[in-house]
């Protein structure tokens, strides 16, 4: 209960610090929210006759909600050495990294609910309640996933001053494979079973195909299940190169 407290208290302020930066923000939506919509336009064309705005809209809000940026404000301390300072808290290091993660990601969908409602007034997007509420825990699952694999990247920074390059290597893999280049239905027969197993399509590709409807019960069981499982793995390789790089900043005299 007490790490729970905190984590309000520390999003509340991180939401207020990013109050004083809605410009920059504001071009961060952008940013998060052209590229779906870019997807559509260029999916629509390619292939004609599929109706795409549902899933590329709903793509559009998993985009917004399961957003990290640890390579910037993560990595920042550790460059900066005000890491020591929070290694000194009387909390776990990862509250104040996973609060700000939280606190820019409902900036994200405050300042993106204007495109939303646009995309869906001029597309024939429909959705329905019960695909919407099924796709709640997976797209839960999948800002873990993000944050998660965007802090362990993040980390990287212990080792190198190029921790924003390493992490741009991870968002390209989601970019391509994670349903945002093209929907994983797409991917030829021989390669698409990979596609679905790879974690890149569960933190992104694989909520909005809940959302749309377009999974039978057991895909959608077996989407929860990859989830699940890579939950595990991130979390394990949080810990360890925590672990490691902890050390490693204690030998340089971080």
């Amino acid at each position: 209960m007490r790490f729970i407290r905190l984590l309000i208290g520390y999003v509340k302020q991180y939401f207020v610090q990013w109050l004083s930066m809605r410009g920059f923000t504001l071009t961060l939506v952008a940013n998060q929210a052209i590229t779906p919509l870019i997807g559509l336009a260029v999916w629509t064309s390619a292939v004609p006759g599929q109706n795409l705005s549902a899933y590329y809209i709903a793509l559009m809000v998993v985009r917004l909600c399961v957003v990290s940026y640890e390579h910037h404000t993560f990595s920042g301390s550790i460059y900066e050495g005000s890491l020591a300072d929070n290694l000194l808290q009387p909390h776990p290091v990862v509250l104040k990294p996973l609060s700000e993660n939280l606190a820019i990601r409902v900036w994200h969908l405050l300042i993106g609910l204007p495109l939303l409602i646009g995309a869906l007034v001029f597309t024939p997007a429909h959705f329905d309640a019960t695909n919407i509420l099924s796709a709640l825990p997976a797209l839960v699952l999948a800002g873990a996933l993000n944050f998660l694999f965007t802090y362990a990247l993040s980390m990287s920074a212990f080792w190198t001053e190029r921790a924003h390059g390493v992490t741009g290597i991870g968002t390209t893999l989601i970019f391509l494979l994670g349903g945002e280049a093209a929907p994983i239905r797409f991917l030829p027969e021989a390669i698409r079973p990979l596609g679905e197993a790879l974690p890149f399509r569960v933190m992104l590709g694989f909520p909005a195909e809940v959302a749309t409807g377009a999974l039978s019960s057991l895909q959608i069981i077996t989407g929860y299940a990859w989830q699940v499982i890579w939950l595990c793995i991130f979390a394990l390789m949080v810990l360890r190169v925590w672990r490691a790089g902890l050390r490693r900043f204690a030998a340089v005299g971080g």
